[in-house]
């Protein structure tokens, strides 16, 4: 199971991990003659620190830039200029002489001076202890945040603009070396180059990329919002390796939308703190960096930095207008390098505003590029970059009501069709030249025959399955376990693929017990009603199966076979078993909403198996039952607004998002119908949610329930999610032994909170090893009522019994189950750790009262 979970964020991450074996040979860069190129590095020349934030600009000209939070810069002219100047508020100004067309690195040493500033002395933050309390900087800032309403988008009564969006990813820092091996001779056509000072590198392989157009419009009062995609364009990889919607929501979630008014911005999966935050103050430090008086409205650049490195949070520059209204006019920002987030080695934020007709100023341009890396200093990485460019700005027209109405993001019908001409007409952001070829290069990498064979290996590493055209091999976790009613168990299956058919699907596996010496099966068939590929969303099929099988009753897994390899490990008493004929229809129809709906006609035959038996009193003496067949009539219900996943070969794996997921399902049994045994009703209710807490992290929270009407045997009856296994399984209960409790009324509650580190990361030692907390807490209430307690009726299958009489099968009338546990996450960045604790029915027997479980996830 550990090795699942591992699996399945590894699933996610596939298109990275993929594209580090497409390595080939650079393109040449040609440089202007005539161009003047200056970079270098700025350090405090006492320290010996570098310097973010510097003013760089050619004397005699506009033409400058800014140093970046680790003090490099690089300028550029075509006009021979002679000298270069560096200026920051509370150094000295420095002037280097440099040669006109050349290209040249100039590292320079700034000398503090302290100086007054509107009346305020502004020194060295190292020489002096930073307070909240009569700082300049600060006061501004507070003001900053009492405007903040005005100056956002809210601020209109309506506001309507068209935006385009750009998305690329690339493998990063590649060196020369690695590049010329003979191996990737057939990929050179891929790279590119870059300037070797930017964020990625010099070597750049360009993986992906995406462009949207969009006409956006809002409306203060009644509150609407609605973004209209009308072109829609992004890099198409071949389906049996990748998932393209998929990939698209992966890297849109990494890379959103930013906007500083906001308390927190959302990267990586993270909430960070904005520098602007109502609790700014508490978390940053602020200092007036600089005052520019050439502009109209005045600009004071206020630079700030997380009071704790760790954390989330930012450190760069904002520019706030001196006119009253306190707006941010640039921002510059990125991460300090020893912030609690795996894999990052740089980042960079920027972002312009323009100035409307009413002097107020809106978002004009971001600019976001993050670099990854498994080794954070040096190394082959990954590098992605989203600018965000917003024209025709206009507001105070009011538009009518259905344009804001429905959903928020909408995507225009012929958005894909039209994109490649409304992009030439309206594209706001020039393509760089490492962008221009990526679409046509992706096209062409996926006809090479030495890609396919590596892809095919790949995905057999990753996915589980190998790929053989027509049909996948597969998954090769379940091709060996063991368990102690089959023994050894062999099995060997797969499933068919698009290749075959777009509109008919077929899986099987059969295995084999040598303890048991019993052959096992399964086989289905599947049918796409939508002309779609039934992996893909939204789907819309109808299914029917049959498997002969071996099941452990109450233990539900997700996104996990439960004939997987590392189910095999089990502590306590793993003997209580079935053998299933299980006979399922299915119809799921999705819609573009995220409403799904399910109907099931389900025949199913067990026969207990291991120390599991059935068996009622008849006549005053036990009577041995040797099977038990239902047939059930189902419909499950399910809503997920703006719901993002990754689609797998055998499952769907959801993006965390901030939208709750309901579910409901009703269950009819019919006796008589195809052999039923019983009547009965079941209804079940689910919902799910995460909540985002800023600094303090975040928790997923579920809260389910259950009734089910009726007279039935204790088999029907909600057996609760148990977990055996050393993993620790989230949805299910760690402590709990499996067919310990039954139910055919029940309400649950799961926490489980993740607190980012907000604690490690303020003790000294610990914060260097960027672990995390977490804690967990499930209540289960619960019961059986009188009709269905077989001591008051003992035509009903007894709970079961071990061998000396001691019941192993119980009820939760005598009060709630309760575990909780407290761990350690991100170990070696994959790891986490709980302690698990369980509070309640702790002298039933083989239970364990506590224990370690261990969880393998990899996350940013």
């Amino acid at each position: 199971m550990m090795f699942f979970n591992l699996h399945v964020k590894l699933n996610i991450l596939k298109p990275f991990i993929l594209c580090f074996l497409i390595i080939a040979e650079l393109f040449g860069r040609a440089h202007a003659q005539d161009t003047t190129i200056v970079r270098g590095t700025i350090f405090d020349a006492k320290t010996h620190e570098a310097l973010p934030a510097v003013s760089v600009s050619f004397q005699g000209s506009s033409v400058g830039t800014s140093a970046s939070l680790r003090g490099n810069y690089i300028v550029k002219s075509t006009k021979n200029p002679v000298s270069i100047r560096f200026s920051l508020i509370g150094y000295k100004p420095l002037i280097k002489n440099i040669e006109a067309g050349k290209t040249q690195t100039i590292n320079v040493f700034m000398v503090s001076d302290s100086r007054v500033l509107n009346n305020v002395v502004i020194r060295s933050a190292k020489k002096t202890k930073y307070r909240n309390k009569g700082n300049p900087a600060v006061e501004l800032i507070r003001q900053v945040i009492a405007h903040k309403r005005e100056n956002r988008l809210e601020g209109y009564d309506y506001a309507e603009y068209q935006q385009y969006a750009k998305l690329s990813f690339y493998l990063s820092n590649l060196s020369d070396q690695f590049l010329k091996k003979k191996v990737f001779k057939n990929y050179q056509f891929l790279f590119r180059e870059q300037d070797s000072t930017e964020i990625g590198g010099k070597n750049l392989l360009p993986l992906y990329m995406e462009e949207k157009l969009s006409d956006n419009y809002f409306r203060r009062s009644p509150f609407g919002k609605k973004e209209l995609i009308t072109a829609n364009k992004q890099v198409q990889y071949d389906d049996k390796f990748f998932d393209n919607s998929g990939m698209q929501s992966i890297f849109n979630r990494m890379y959103q939308d930013i906007d500083v008014y906001d308390n927190t911005i959302s990267l990586l999966g993270n909430e960070m703190l904005s520098p602007i935050a109502d609790s700014g103050p508490a978390y940053y430090k602020y200092f007036i960096a600089d005052t520019i008086k050439d502009v109209s409205p005045n600009l004071v650049e206020l630079a700030f930095t997380p009071r704790q490195k760790e954390d989330l949070a930012f450190e760069g520059s904002i520019f706030i207008t001196l006119d009253g209204h306190y707006a941010v006019a640039k921002a510059v920002f990125g991460v300090n390098k020893e912030i609690n987030v795996n894999f990052m080695r740089k980042m960079k934020v920027d972002l312009s505003f323009d100035k409307d007709s009413t002097g107020l100023y809106h978002l004009a341009k971001s600019d976001l590029k993050m670099e990854f890396g498994i080794n954070k200093e040096k190394g082959g990485g990954m590098f992605g970059e989203r600018t965000v460019t917003i024209f025709n700005f206009k507001t105070g027209i009011k538009r009518p009501d259905q344009t804001y109405a429905g959903k928020s993001v909408e995507v225009q019908a012929n958005a894909e069709t039209q994109a490649d001409e409304l992009l030439k007409k309206k594209r706001q952001d020039t393509l760089k030249r490492i962008e221009k070829d990526i679409y046509k290069d992706v096209d062409s990498l996926q006809t090479i025959p030495s890609f396919k064979r590596t892809m095919k290996l790949v995905t057999l590493f990753l996915a589980g399955y190998y790929d053989f055209g027509p049909f996948d091999m597969g998954p090769t976790s379940t091709f060996y376990n063991f368990n102690p009613v089959e023994g050894f168990r062999l099995r060997f299956g797969g499933r068919s693929t698009t290749e075959f058919s777009k509109r008919f699907y077929y899986e099987t596996y059969g295995a084999y017990g040598f303890r048991d010496q019993k052959f096992k099966y399964f086989l289905s068939t599947t049918y796409s009603i939508n002309d779609k590929s039934i992996y893909t969303f939204p789907q819309e099929y109808v299914r029917a199966s049959f498997q002969h099988d071996t099941k452990i009753p109450g233990q539900e897994l997700q996104f996990v076979q439960e004939d997987n390899f590392f189910l095999s490990f089990k502590h306590g008493q793993n003997t209580t078993w079935l053998y299933n004929d299980q006979f399922k229809i299915d119809y799921v129809h999705e819609y573009l909403n995220h409403f799904s709906y399910k109907f099931e006609f389900m025949n199913w035959e067990q026969h207990p198996a291991g120390t599991l038996y059935y068996e009622n009193i008849v006549d005053g003496k036990p009577n041995n039952i040797t099977g038990l067949r239902t047939t059930e009539l189902s419909t499950e219900l399910r809503y997920a607004p703006d719901e993002k996943f990754y689609q797998g070969k055998l499952y769907r794996t959801p993006l965390p998002a901030k939208y709750p997921i309901f579910t409901i399902r009703y269950q009819q049994g019919i006796k008589g119908l195809f052999g039923g045994a019983y009547n009965y009703e079941n209804i079940t209710g689910n919902v799910t949610k995460r909540f985002y807490f800023g600094q303090y992290g975040y928790a997923d929270f579920s809260a389910e329930g259950g009734y089910l009407f009726g007279q039935v045997p204790f088999p029907v009856l909600d057996i609760h999610h148990a977990n055996q296994t050393y993993a620790l399984q989230l949805q299910s209960y760690n402590l709990m032994n499996f067919l310990e409790f039954v139910s055919d009324h029940y309400a649950a509650v799961n926490i489980d909170q993740n607190f980012n580190g907000y604690i490690f990361n303020k003790i000294p030692l610990i914060k260097k090893l960027k672990w995390r907390e977490a804690l967990n807490f499930k209540l289960l209430w619960g019961g059986v009522r009188a009709e269905n307690n077989p001591e008051l009726y003992p035509q009903l299958y007894q709970f079961n019994r071990n061998g000396d009489g001691t019941p192993t099968t119980y009820t939760l009338n005598n009060g709630p189950y309760m575990e909780a546990s407290i761990g350690i996450s991100n170990i070696f960045k994959l790891l986490r750790l709980d302690y698990v604790e369980r509070f309640r029915y702790l002298d039933h027997p083989y239970v364990a009262k506590h224990g370690i479980r261990a969880l393998i996830i990899l996350q940013f």
